[in-house]
């Protein structure tokens, strides 16, 4: 590997705190680094320093002799007057660019639904982001330098770029520095992981996935100090090793290390207990759509979506920019009315909301913190522990020194953590999350679904970031071609729809009728389900009963097969020499190809059982 960058005793101040302190390092070919830490503590500043951007008060900053380094920062320098397509390819002519397959995939991938004759001034923020990506792209260097890629990508744009970061450099031939708070690129893309810190930068090895595994154990030897969020990461660690098992593959991700810390942890959150209370609290009836349809002038945004929604389900909604999950929010909430079809309440559901405009702050703008926090209940009960409000912002890791502060003078991530509380203090049965994680950094994300692990009620999520997705849900539906769409598979199963469509040139929905898009609970509540057109399930003739009973015995042994197998499975790795990476690696893959098989197969014996019982 070849030397890159190089700093050396670095010291950053700013008139309030010192932001560096001695802080020295080095990056080489084949690092793909991914930078966290919480908002404040100098990510971005980082950046500058070693992009050149920024000059340190001492110290200084090294690079290999014709270095060609690209930056991405948070605000994009595109001239207003120009196109999109000059801003990205410059003066080249069509075949020039367009005889360049990296070329051609980046346009395509990121910049695809824009026009290429705009004007860079009547894009909206979100465009010119995806146009400062793809011109920075398409150039060519030794080093990308990026400040938050992500924002404003959809899941689909997040998956194309994590797939181009790790293609772009053959032979380990160049490197990345980026900082995110999206954890699953991060796992996705990563080899090293840097905290920024107590005014120092720290290295670990790996991805998200590893990184939080070794600050469990930085956290443990610090002890006393560092309890609290000892305590957080830990649950952190447990869902990566027992409910993400994409994640636990990682070779650098240390198996038995990761099981001793996580002997007496508890499962993230106890889904039968969970529901048995949201049914209590709201009834079998949340919410229905049935057979909705919305348009907004002459563009249809839903067409005859039927979604029956149950008491505890947990539901992530998945779909590109601008195809209507905002709106479906709306309209599960109330705040718009459907065009077609009706929308049906249950009598003692109450649902919060948590926006992406922070409009239920605008009325406290002048307000102190303090002051809202007093009108709030005193307590709130989490895990059978009772927390003040200050307390409970403090846990979302809002500084003490900010209560006396004005609701308006706040950052963005200091009202996403009011704006969270609030809507937790309320104690809604029914919470609506709408792109939670805008201005949000990983330590307050974690803090976020730490407190909704033990809400008991329905919650229903949109974001792009496909970490918490997977992280705070346990189900997820696609807006596909208007309709809506069960995806048992999850975000996989959602990104390999939206390829086949793209392939074909056809429908995203891959064959299903429209109809078969809709979703939601059965009689009893259970999700999952899809409804016929006219809202409620054909009964099974004598023939397709006996048809479905064969196929769920079916299901049934080779169920069985695949649990003795997963067994076998983990019996070897247990008695595997622990110093085998690769051989551990083998096992783990084999054990999630077979877990993802019989993940499948629950989801077949679970829809076959529910047809027989109709």
């Amino acid at each position: 590997m070849a030397h890159l960058l190089g700093a050396e005793a670095l010291h950053l101040e700013y008139p309030t705190r010192v932001v560096f302190d001695s802080v020295t390092l080095g990056v080489e070919t084949g690092d793909m680094i991914g930078i966290v830490g919480r908002n404040g503590d100098g990510k971005s500043s980082l950046l500058g320093i070693l992009a050149g951007t920024i000059e340190p008060d001492s110290g200084r900053v090294t690079y290999r002799g014709g270095l060609r380094l690209g930056m991405l920062g948070q605000r994009d320098d595109l001239d207003d007057e120009a196109t999109v397509g000059f801003s990205v390819v410059g003066d080249a002519a069509d075949h020039e660019w367009a005889a360049d397959p990296q070329a051609r995939d980046i346009i395509s991938g990121l910049i695809a639904d824009l026009d290429w004759d705009a004007r860079i001034s009547s894009l909206s923020g979100g465009q010119r982001r995806r146009v400062a990506l793809a011109a920075l792209l398409i150039g060519d260097w030794d080093m990308l330098i990026l400040d938050e890629p992500t924002n404003h990508l959809d899941v689909d744009g997040i998956a194309w770029l994590a797939n181009h970061m790790r293609s772009r450099w053959p032979k380990n031939a160049g490197a990345l520095l980026l900082v995110t708070h999206d954890r699953w690129f991060l796992d996705e893309v990563c080899t090293k992981t840097w905290e920024v810190h107590d005014r120092i930068v720290e290295p670990f090895e790996g991805g998200y996935a590893a990184y939080v595994l070794q600050r469990v154990e930085r956290d443990r030897i610090a002890a006393a100090t560092e309890a609290k969020r000892q305590n957080l990461m830990r649950k952190e660690l447990a869902w990566l090793r027992r409910g993400a098992p994409a994640r636990t593959s990682k070779p650098k991700f240390r198996i038995e290390a990761a099981n001793q810390l996580i002997a007496d942890e508890p499962e993230v959150r106890n889904p039968i207990e969970l529901k048995k209370m949201a049914t209590a609290r709201l009834g079998k009836d949340v919410v229905d759509l049935l057979e909705v349809s919305k348009h907004f002038g002459e563009t249809t945004i839903l067409d005859d979506v039927t979604w029956r929604i149950g008491p505890g389900e947990r539901t992530g909604i998945l779909g590109p920019n601008g195809a209507g999950k905002s709106t479906l929010l709306s309209l599960v909430s109330g705040e718009i009315e459907p065009d077609a079809g009706r929308v049906k309440r249950g009598k003692t559901v109450q649902i919060g909301v948590l926006d992406q405009q922070f409009k239920d702050l605008g009325r406290i703008a002048d307000s102190r913190v303090r002051e809202v926090l007093s009108e709030s209940k005193t307590s709130f009960t989490i895990e059978g522990k009772d927390f003040t409000p200050a307390q409970l912002l403090e846990r979302l890791g809002f500084a003490k020194e900010h209560l006396s502060a004005r609701v308006k003078e706040l950052s963005g991530g200091q009202k996403r953590r009011l704006q969270l509380l609030l809507l937790l203090m309320a104690e809604p049965n029914v919470i609506i999350l709408d792109e939670p994680t805008n201005d949000v950094d990983s330590d307050m994300l974690a803090a976020m679904e730490d407190l909704l692990d033990s809400w008991p009620g329905t919650l229903i999520v949109v974001s792009h970031d496909r970490y918490l997705l997977e992280r705070v849900t346990d189900q997820q539906y696609a807006i596909l071609d208007h309709g809506l769409r069960h995806v048992p598979g999850g975000v996989e199963e959602y990104l390999r729809l939206r390829a086949e469509a793209a392939r074909s040139g056809g429908s995203a929905t891959n064959g299903a009728s429209r109809n078969g898009a809709t979703a939601g609970a059965d009689g009893n509540g259970s999700g999952g389900a899809a409804s016929a057109s006219d809202g409620s399930a054909s009964k099974l003739t004598g023939a397709e009963a006996r048809a479905a009973k064969k196929e769920l015995s079916s299901l049934e042994r080779r169920m069985e097969k695949l649990t003795a197998r997963i067994a076998k499975k983990h019996e070897e790795m247990a008695a595997h020499e622990q110093t085998d990476f690769e051989g551990l690696g083998a096992l783990t893959s084999a054990i999630r190809e077979s877990q993802d098989e019989l993940d499948e197969l629950e989801m077949r014996w679970l829809e076959a059982s529910e047809a027989l019982e109709a």
